[in-house]
């Protein structure tokens, strides 16, 4: 099946929609450096993205997808973030950042036979609950577009009326709050994903179910004992969390779902980072020096999934992207180790110097998460396929 992705950042979102059995046919993408990445791994014969056309470096405003319509099953992206995020100035449709109406215009553009966007937790907060209603009557009516004198409220009322009034629904759209902990992540990571399905698709789609668990961890923990005996942790090593020791002595029976996946579980086989004269001939694993550890900035725990990773400001990347050791000291993780806890692979390359390297990876889409929705779009649309060809 054919894909398009937009906003194409590092390629987390790209490669496991790939890894789902999609084929890009356009990748777009304006950051020099994210492009940069992209065509360094297209060079490595084993890299997941080795047979990805060449990335389109520019503004997505500019590209033309007419000649996509029709040919396209899924688009997927996730368009820039800063407008919703928590660090950021909050300013939605106001601010000049957001790309929502350009994924909106690639939807009609192209008529895509179902799309795949995704956008950080802060997109859901109250203070865009307006917006965030915008946005779905968009993807449920793209066709109906924003007129050259009409303020974005206009628009969405006449949506809205469109809606009310029996108009024929072009997608079916779904978005939920997501949690990559729940899906074998070993990261804490919320993104609102949204997806759609064309018209005349079978509609009877969910997102797919929770594969792991809090609980499931704290049993192996605080139970069984099996997940510090698998990692041979001495009891003198072992970072108890007192808040979840006591909701890990409650559980009785062991949980259904797999545990939560730990910092410690992603870190494995790889060796203590040594400075950046030497890197133990492991790509990208080198010691960043300068952490500390600052009130709200404590960095993560080896045995829970890592914080949510973060871009950073300024090219400083916050506390969340440090490894707290055993006796409290630590120390930021190389962008190898922040690549493991984003699930991308070990021949990955991230291009640029180590603060550029962590913005990409803080911006990114978990390669595990997107390879799982969009693993259960695909599987629907060829159900879909298959039954209107018995009806």
């Amino acid at each position: 099946m054919k894909a398009i992705e937009l906003f194409a950042g590092a390629g987390g979102l790209g490669m496991g929609v790939s890894l789902a059995g999609f084929k890009p046919e356009l990748i777009v993408e304006w950051d020099r450096w994210c492009c940069d990445t992209l065509r360094e791994n297209r060079k490595i014969k084993e890299s997941i993205i080795a047979k990805w056309p060449a990335p389109i470096e520019g503004d997505v405003r500019d590209v033309d997808y007419r000649p996509f319509e029709g040919k396209i099953e899924l688009i997927t992206g996730g368009p820039p973030c800063q407008p919703f995020s928590i660090g950021g100035r909050h300013r939605a449709h106001d601010d000049s950042r957001d790309m929502w109406p350009e994924a909106v215009r690639a939807v009609r553009e192209v008529r895509p036979r179902a799309f795949i966007f995704e956008n950080v937790k802060g997109l859901t907060r109250e203070t865009f609950s307006t917006y965030l209603g915008y946005i779905l009557l968009q993807l449920t009516f793209p066709s109906i577009k924003l007129g050259p004198d009409e303020d974005w409220q206009d628009h969405r009322d006449r949506l809205q009326r469109h809606h009310t009034s029996g108009g024929k629904i072009e997608y079916r759209v779904i978005h939920q709050l997501v949690n990559a902990a729940n899906h074998g992540v070993p990261q804490k990571r919320e993104r609102v994903v949204f997806v759609g399905f064309a018209e005349g698709i079978e509609a009877d789609w969910c997102f797919p179910r929770e594969t792991h668990s809090l609980d499931a961890l704290l049993h192996s923990q605080f139970k069984s004992g099996e997940y510090w005996d698998g990692h041979k942790v001495a009891t003198k090593d072992r970072v108890i969390n007192e808040r979840f020791q006591t909701r890990g002595q409650r559980l009785s029976a062991k949980p259904s779902e797999l545990p939560w996946r730990t910092v410690r579980d992603a870190l494995a086989g790889l060796p203590e980072p040594t400075p950046r004269d030497k890197d133990h001939g492991i790509l990208n694993h080198k010691l960043q020096p300068g952490a500390r550890s600052y009130v709200g900035h404590t960095g993560s725990s080896l045995d829970e999934p890592a914080k949510t990773l973060k871009a950073g400001v300024h090219g400083v990347p916050g506390g969340e992207n440090m490894l707290r050791r055993a006796d409290g000291s630590v120390r930021y993780f190389t962008i190898r180790e922040s690549a493991r806890l984003q699930a991308f692979p070990d021949n990955y390359a991230l291009h640029g110097a180590w603060s550029e390297a962590m913005r990409q990876l803080g911006n990114a889409v978990p390669v595990t998460l997107s390879e799982v929705v969009a693993k259960s779009v695909r599987d629907h649309l060829i159900a879909s396929t298959m039954q209107a060809g018995k009806a």
